[in-house]
């Protein structure tokens, strides 16, 4: 009978693998809500100025009539 061959021990612990894949799963499962977010985030933007737009043009009625 042989000797076992060595087995060559990887130098990465193993839970550095698994954090690892993770990381990457995390990142696939996530990148569809990052698109959300920042969907979100535009669509606020957008709303945002057309409120800033809408005071203004009230702004600038009320000071047509004279009110204060």
């Amino acid at each position: 009978m042989q000797p076992a061959a060595h087995v060559r021990q990887s130098s990465i612990h193993p839970a550095a693998s698994v954090a690892g894949a993770l990381r990457v799963v995390e990142s696939f499962l996530l990148r569809g809500a990052e698109q959300t977010a920042r969907r979100n985030a535009w669509s606020a933007v957008v709303e945002d100025r057309q409120r800033a737009k809408d005071r203004r043009e009230a702004q600038h009625v009320l000071d047509s009539l004279g009110v204060q």
